[in-house]
């Protein structure tokens, strides 16, 4: 809840896609023009989605959804998705049209040269026509579009990231959760409280999934707290709690922004990777360290610097920024999918043993 009332869900590009692909599937093969379609999500459930026009155009089916975002703020509410099928001999093909950006880099979900429709939206693309089917023996090919994209990509990440020409058809979820603030850091003081009331001394931060997956895999610690973005607010509420300690174990790719001092990670607030980065490895003597600010994210980034002094360079400055949020002993612990744990700070490993 936000201002005495509920926070309304919303839906994901990926979703949309998947509406207007399963909607333009149905029209191809019976003629029927649906008004709205049920979408699997990848977690089993399912949603309606209301589509907002069906025609055929050039031999293809063509239905458009109109993006929903609910109460979070999102450049994309409002616009139109549209997915363009038409029969093959078999299989489904996906590509991008109008509007969807094009990966130019590579350490992206999809190659250089491929539309940026992320995996998870690709599996709910073809699951969604395949439930259309079914009699169908043939196959698809579904070409997703946004319309007015280009231009709404020049306000995102993107262009940075590597990504021209439109928006990404993204979502892990397939949902929009609404971002409250007050609500989640509620919960994380909640979280840490209820910690501490345990006996806990040391509190274990993480960012997400990937954080508590890791702390789980890799030291066999069962008790985590998920931080989310707020770094800042966990450890205040630590200290405040009377924690002795608290150790953040995260992927690079968030754990680097405290390099900077940025202690809220979300991208809307501030981004600096690579800027953080580059400025670690020009301290550390790496000569090309300017090239890392091509790059598109930290584990591409990891490969020019890897083999010098810039993770130890790093992980000082991220030891001091937490030492100075706080009084109480911190350390933090940064790890990669491909190379496991590649960087601690100097309290990280006693405070691990603390546990």
């Amino acid at each position: 809840m936000k201002n005495a009332r509920f926070l309304k869900k919303g839906i994901t590009t990926g979703t949309c896609a998947a509406a207007a692909a399963k909607a333009a599937a149905i029209f191809l093969l019976t003629g029927e023009r649906v008004k709205t379609v049920a979408v699997t999500l990848p977690a089993g459930k399912s949603v309606t989605v209301d589509v907002a026009k069906t025609e055929m155009t050039d031999g293809a089916a063509v239905c458009s959804v109109v993006k929903y975002s609910g109460d979070d703020p999102d450049i994309t509410d409002g616009i139109t998705v549209r997915a363009a099928v038409t029969k093959t001999d078999g299989g489904i093909m996906i590509d991008g049209g109008e509007g969807v950006g094009r990966v130019t880099k590579s350490g992206l979900d999809r190659e250089v040269g491929e539309a940026a429709i992320n995996s998870v939206p690709r599996g709910m693309i073809r699951g969604s026509v395949t439930e259309a089917a079914a009699n169908y023996e043939g196959g698809f090919n579904v070409i997703i579009s946004v319309p007015g994209g280009e231009e709404i990509a020049k306000k995102t990440f993107n262009p940075r990231l590597g990504v021209e020409g439109g928006i990404s058809i993204l979502g892990t979820s397939g949902i929009v959760e609404p971002m409250s603030e007050k609500a989640l850091t509620d919960t994380i003081y909640l979280e840490l409280k209820t910690t501490r009331a345990e006996g806990h001394k040391t509190a274990v931060l993480v960012p997400g999934n990937y954080g508590a997956d890791f702390a789980l895999k890799e030291f066999g610690i069962e008790k985590t707290v998920q931080c989310s973005n707020f770094v800042g607010d966990a450890l205040d509420y630590a200290s405040d709690l009377g924690f002795t300690g608290a150790v953040l174990i995260s992927h690079m790719g968030k754990l680097v922004k405290l390099g900077s001092g940025i202690m809220n990670t979300h991208s809307a607030y501030a981004d600096g990777r690579m800027e953080t980065l580059a400025l670690c490895a020009a301290l550390a003597g790496v000569k090309d360290f300017e090239k890392i600010l091509a790059c598109p994210t930290t584990d591409v980034a990891y490969e020019i610097i890897r083999d010098t002094k810039t993770i130890s360079v790093l992980m000082e400055r991220i030891d001091m920024y937490l030492s100075r949020r706080v009084n109480i002993k911190t350390g933090a612990v940064m790890f990669l999918n491909k190379y496991g744990v590649i960087g601690k700070t100097k309290h990280a490993d006693a405070l691990l043993k603390e546990i």
